[in-house]
């Protein structure tokens, strides 16, 4: 993982980061973190670099790229949609995590507060059960500090490397 700028941000914004090295670094088999807002925006993401990557690729492919940061994001984004809405239509209260087990890999998403997900896209080798321990101390130690600010001083963060990368 490339070590993202926090530079000029708030300590729980470092804070937020760090965890999210963290959890990236520690843990056996992931690929790729995204943290995505109830809105569906990308928040933070393991590999801020492949988004400028992702643009470049979908002005070249029209069908995108795989892996980035941003599709992990939409995918993220429309599964806890989906599932939210599943749990409504059955009345079983609220999703708390989602596990998709695929042949090359698996995907999970655990709601962190106010709608916000924690996306991770896991290799076939990874531990499905460390990889959600993991997750959910993520969850407990970030989830009390995901502030309407501060997804907002994330998105500005995200939106300014973007901009910097452009020019």
């Amino acid at each position: 993982m490339t070590a993202p700028s926090t530079f000029g941000l708030s300590s729980e914004a470092r804070n937020l980061h760090w965890l999210l090295t963290n959890l990236v670094e520690e843990v056996p088999g992931i690929q790729s973190v995204a943290v995505v807002s109830s809105d569906g925006l990308l928040l933070l993401s393991s590999d801020p670099g492949r988004n400028d990557e992702a643009r470049q690729a979908r002005e070249t492919k029209p069908s995108g790229p795989r892996g980035s940061s941003a599709d992990l994001a939409t995918i993220v984004s429309g599964i806890g949609s989906l599932t939210i809405g599943a749990a409504k239509l059955m009345a079983f209260g609220g999703v708390k995590h989602t596990m998709i087990a695929m042949d090359e890999g698996s995907l999970f998403v655990m709601s962190i507060s106010d709608g916000s997900l924690l996306g991770v896209h896991g290799s076939a080798d990874c531990d499905m059960s460390v990889v959600a321990y993991h997750m959910a101390l993520f969850v407990g130690r970030a989830g009390h500090v995901l502030t309407p600010e501060l997804r907002s001083e994330l998105r500005q963060s995200l939106e300014s490397a973007a901009a910097g990368s452009a020019r």
